[in-house]
């Protein structure tokens, strides 16, 4: 770091309020909400990351008119000022700038829950819905105006800092700055920025000098065609610069929504190009933030050191470690646990209404209700442990759920040895981490449970047995999953492996010939297997019921991409289909719709079908707590909660 570089702890000034750090915890979709209003999970959300250090945060963006209601629980301005005035007044002892999102999603949004025409700059069909909004005449766009202006009046009167206008992936600002979407004859056509200045204009009156107006802008819609372009974007920078306080740097447009918070197939910190080029273009004038994917403080502070950010947004690593501004500033930055951008249940804009959380700290999100959640650096847990204790609690299986339990345990006083059967801990996560880069963050955070509890003096016995004799005393199951069943080969001309088999083996070890993979799950494994097996040179074939390759990746928001590259890489998707029989050097599937059958060569199938319960040490000891996938093979969010919990029951005689 250069001696005029800043840190990330470092305060900045905005507006001439101070920030007590550069990290900002950015706006995003949390379902915490009640009805379009905010909620005290809301509160308690925002409370414990600006306890942990955040400098900036920016409340969930709310709708300006009623019209817009892009998701069920969005929230609505003028629903929310209680609701900023109850975080505002949470955040205010920890110095953090607090800032109201607000927006208007346009053609981006859902006419499901407001029963009302979409409105957007020109009639122009959204290419994820489909569907056709109108065009905005000036009495639509008067009441938008009057929309963002009035919620900023209520957010100041609420006692926040500010707000933030949203002019990124999902706006409707964004869609008037593009030739994708604003297709007018008129002024706003002609000055495609003309709105978003109405807009700044009005809402700098509403809030005055002394509050900070931020703004969130798509500098690449990744449609050079006729989108916003960087050098438009550079251009669009300067004509804004001086009007506003804080320019966040993003990406993605109507045909690129993915690009906005991808997962881990995207490289970490992909806008650093992008925002140097914003921040060359604001001359200085307007402090200028990177966002995307940035999720290790080396690579935040590297952005700041090469002169391309005055402030960072990690927004996806403050939901898996609400303290990472705090542990960094006490030095213990080694001890926050890792994003792994696998966006499992950070990412919740989907017809379930899931609430945001985290898979390695499912206490994110549920902060009104979870037992336990991290303590700051030099503070104890807030739970209260039973009366002290020298007997030692036994955890059988070191995989996620095992550490878990163990890590928590021993933060609450406890005595803890873990056993393995395996030779090294992490379980199946460890596993899942093979394949290729995307997958093998998800090693980090086995690396991080393993390192935590053997910092906490964690016993840790691999390569060790459990047995029914072993179970006397405090003890906790997590002994994971076994194969379910799998097809069978009558003739041996086909070799029949499990998912398993193939994470320990890898495709060296697999028998010449085509590989066919069936995902009777839909899930990510599969998908990741025949990418890793064609990046080896294999055959590949992946068969699945759904009509798409990796159905359930459509709630990470990788659906569209993952089926991309497997087209890429070779592999042959064979949707609609049903495994039927397995002989004579081939495969035979039976499509569901017709019933049609027909055969694929295969040298080895690879089975990616459901896990069942290793239960055998609980059928011996019925009753015994366990948690994880002995208890029903789920993913790896469920066999973290459980181990907590399991942890926090034994340490408070039951309390939950």
């Amino acid at each position: 770091m250069t001696e005029e570089s800043p840190r990330l702890t470092d305060p900045i000034g905005l507006a001439g309020r101070t920030a007590p750090s550069r990290v900002i915890f950015g706006p995003h979709v949390t379902n915490l909400g009640r009805r379009r209003a905010l909620t005290d999970r809301h509160v308690a959300y925002y409370r414990r990351r600006a306890a942990g250090g955040a400098g900036v945060i920016v409340v969930e963006t709310a709708s300006v008119t009623p019209d817009d209601h892009p998701y069920e629980r969005a929230p609505l301005a003028a629903d929310c000022e209680p609701g900023w005035a109850a975080i505002a007044e949470a955040c205010r002892p920890y110095g953090t700038v607090v800032l109201a999102g607000l927006g208007h999603t346009g053609s981006q949004g859902s006419s499901a829950y407001s029963q009302s025409v979409l409105w957007a700059p020109s009639p122009v069909a959204d290419a994820a819905s489909r569907e056709m909004p109108a065009e905005m005449e000036q009495e639509q766009i008067d009441a938008v105006i009057a929309g963002f202006a009035d919620g900023a009046r209520r957010a100041v009167q609420a006692g926040l800092d500010g707000v933030e206008l949203d002019a990124g992936a999902f706006s409707l600002l964004r869609q008037f700055h593009s030739g994708l979407t604003n297709l007018r004859g008129d002024a706003y056509g002609e000055d495609k920025l003309k709105l978003t200045r109405e807009v700044i204009a009005a809402v700098r009156e509403a809030i005055g000098p002394d509050r900070v107006l931020a703004l969130r802008l798509s500098c690449d819609e990744l449609a050079p065609w006729a989108g916003v372009t960087p050098e438009q974007a550079a251009a669009q920078v300067d004509a804004l610069a001086d009007a506003i306080d804080l320019l966040t740097v993003v990406r993605g447009g109507p045909f690129s929504t993915s690009a906005y918070r991808p997962d881990g197939h995207t490289p970490p910190n992909f806008n650093l190009d992008l925002c140097h080029a914003m921040r060359k273009a604001a001359a200085g004038r307007v402090p200028v933030a990177l966002q995307g994917s940035v999720v290790d403080l080396d690579a935040a502070q590297a952005a700041l050191d090469a002169g391309a950010a005055d402030l960072v947004e990690m927004t996806r690593a403050q939901i898996a470690e609400p303290r990472l501004v705090a542990l960094a500033r006490a030095g213990l930055a080694d001890r926050a646990r890792p994003c792994v951008l696998c966006n499992q249940t950070c990412l919740v804009r989907d017809n379930r209404n899931p609430i945001v959380t985290c898979i390695g700290d499912p206490g994110s999100g549920h902060e009104t209700e979870d037992a336990y959640l991290d303590a700051l650096p030099g503070e104890t847990p807030a739970v209260a442990a039973s009366a002290a204790t020298d007997r030692e609690v036994l955890v059988v299986g070191a995989g996620p759920a095992g550490l878990e339990c163990a890590r928590v345990l021993a933060t609450l006083g406890r005595r803890v040895r873990v056993v393995e059967a395996r030779d090294r801990a992490g379980g199946a996560l460890r596993l899942a981490a093979v394949g290729g880069p995307s997958r093998e963050r998800l090693a980090r955070l086995a690396d991080w449970l393993e390192a935590e509890c053997r910092r906490l003096g964690v016993r840790i016995d691999t390569g060790v047995e459990a047995t029914a004799a072993d179970l006397d005393g405090e003890v906790v199951l997590a002994t994971g999953a076994r194969p379910g069943p799998r097809p069978v080969c009558p003739d041996g001309t086909v070799a029949v492996i499990g998912i398993r088999d193939l994470c320990e083996r890898g495709p060296a070890a697999l028998p010449d010939g085509p590989v066919v993979l069936d995902d009777p799950v839909g899930g990510p494994i599969a998908v990741a297997a025949a990418e890793w097996l064609a990046a080896a040179g294999r055959t590949v074939a992946l068969i699945t019921q759904d009509g798409t390759a990796g159905n359930k990746l459509a709630l990470t928001g990788d659906l569209a991409d993952a089926n991309a590259r497997l087209q890429r890489a070779g592999v042959e998707r064979v949707l609609r289909s049903r495994l039927r029989a397995v002989a004579d050097g081939h495969v035979t599937v039976e499509h569901v719709w017709t019933g049609e059958k027909r055969q694929l060569p295969c040298a080895v199938l690879v089975d990616c079908g459901h896990e069942l319960p290793e239960e055998s040490l609980y059928l011996a000891r019925p009753g015994t707590p366990r948690a994880g996938d002995c208890v029903a093979p789920r993913t790896v969010m469920e066999a973290v909660l459980e181990g907590r919990r399991r942890a926090v029951e034994l340490a408070t005689g039951g309390a939950r």
